[in-house]
């Protein structure tokens, strides 16, 4: 009733349910990703599931959501470090060593006799500069 009385409260009751519509829809696509990405769960169970959400949506989506959103930041948390260490794992990889590294790495294989002392120049020269 109010909407109609002042005009701002109907585009304030408009925003309001497009904002909570949108965080719905959210939640929806992150207990379907949830749903599908978790392995303590059988296809059976995630049919189910599947089958409790799309036929009650809202009360499915909020019964998900009590009933396994513990495990689903688990999850999340799980995957974010799994994540982390795939990366610093390519960071490592791909960055290679140091020159100082390179040069210690020369100067032992030079005391060692495996570089001759030309070798040990060019390579010294070509790690430098």
């Amino acid at each position: 009733m109010l909407a109609y009385v002042y005009p701002a409260m109907s585009v304030f009751w408009s925003m309001l349910w497009f904002f909570c519509f949108f965080i719905w829809i959210m939640l929806l696509f992150r207990v379907f990703a949830d749903l599908f990405r978790s392995h303590d769960l059988g296809g059976g169970g995630k049919a189910l599931w599947v089958i409790f959400v799309v036929i009650v949506p809202f009360l499915g989506v909020l019964v998900y959501l009590i009933a396994r959103g513990h495990g689903m930041a688990e999850r999340n948390m799980t995957d974010a470090a799994n994540q982390q260490q795939a990366l610093d794992e390519y960071v490592r990889k791909t960055a290679g060593t140091s020159s100082a590294d390179q040069l210690a790495t020369l100067a032992e294989l030079h005391d060692q006799g495996k570089l001759s002392d030309e070798d040990f120049a060019k390579a010294k020269a070509k790690v430098i500069g």
